[in-house]
């Protein structure tokens, strides 16, 4: 006699809790394998820890005292703007992890199912940017790294339409908006595999912004509240920065996030 299987929840929080980067993003791609072949309940029986496993480097620092990388010409430029990117791809993971272990329990399954595919592309497209790294030689931990990311995470552990306001709608359509720059920036550069990389990151986040866009919108229509005026209160509340210019809104329509959601806050 066979007891219960394992809960999602409970896959979810182990992967959070690995620490080591290689070993979280294979320990990403396993959860999500046996989440799609039917091996994890849909259950949430356990909390969230409230910050995840990392590993001993990079060294966080706000992202206030991080020094500005320039334009990325010079060889230490490139590195740390790769750097960088892996960084933000490696704490997507974790953002990704989290926003199922702590709301996929009062969400439909279809929450679940959306994230964590986001996290498996996450935890592929960090496995392309240390790998580009090591081809540089150099390696993720190398050099410090800011920690705004989680720290967004942590401003709205609280609520589910805050988490979707702010991470996938404001710090993921940034990207949306930054990336294309970058890439040209790359492709100026000669470097046909770093422009084939982050080609791959922009169709990947696209899809990414365009769930979180979903979730929130029929989250907050279950509120009785309207979308647009409702993402742009908890914007001003829980985000620290400011939303300017430019912005890809070819790519943001293409998520869902059409350009009346920044009337009146951009």
């Amino acid at each position: 006699m066979t007891g219960p299987r394992r809960s999602v929840g409970e896959a979810v929080r182990a992967v959070l809790l690995t620490g080591d980067a290689q070993a979280k993003v294979m320990a990403t791609r396993a959860l999500v394998r046996d989440w799609r072949a039917g091996r994890l309940d849909f259950r949430f029986d356990c909390a969230m820890p409230h910050e995840p496993a990392r590993p001993d480097r990079p060294e966080l620092h706000p992202a206030r005292d991080m020094p500005r990388r320039g334009k990325g010409g010079s060889e230490r430029g490139r590195i740390a703007l790769w750097h960088s990117l892996a960084h933000i791809e490696f704490t997507a993971i974790d953002l990704a992890l989290d926003m199922v272990g702590r709301f996929g329990g009062g969400m439909a399954r279809a929450f679940t199912d959306d994230f964590l595919s986001v996290a498996a592309d996450e935890a592929m497209h960090y496995a392309l940017l240390d790998r580009k790294l090591r081809t540089m030689g150099s390696h993720y931990g190398a050099l410090p790294a800011h920690a705004g990311l989680w720290e967004a995470a942590q401003d709205t552990c609280h609520d589910v339409a805050a988490r979707l306001a702010i991470v996938p709608m404001v710090l993921e359509a940034r990207g949306l908006d930054i990336t294309p720059m970058t890439l040209e920036r790359v492709r100026g550069q000669g470097d046909a595999n770093g422009a084939r990389i982050l080609s791959r990151i922009l169709d990947d986040e696209i899809r990414h912004v365009r769930f979180g866009t979903k979730h929130f919108v029929d989250e907050v229509k279950k509120r009785g509240k309207t979308p647009e005026s409702y993402w742009q209160t908890l914007v001003r509340e829980h985000f620290r920065g400011r939303l300017k210019p430019p912005f890809n809104d070819s790519a943001r329509e293409s998520a869902g996030l059409s350009r009346s959601f920044l009337d009146g806050i951009a």
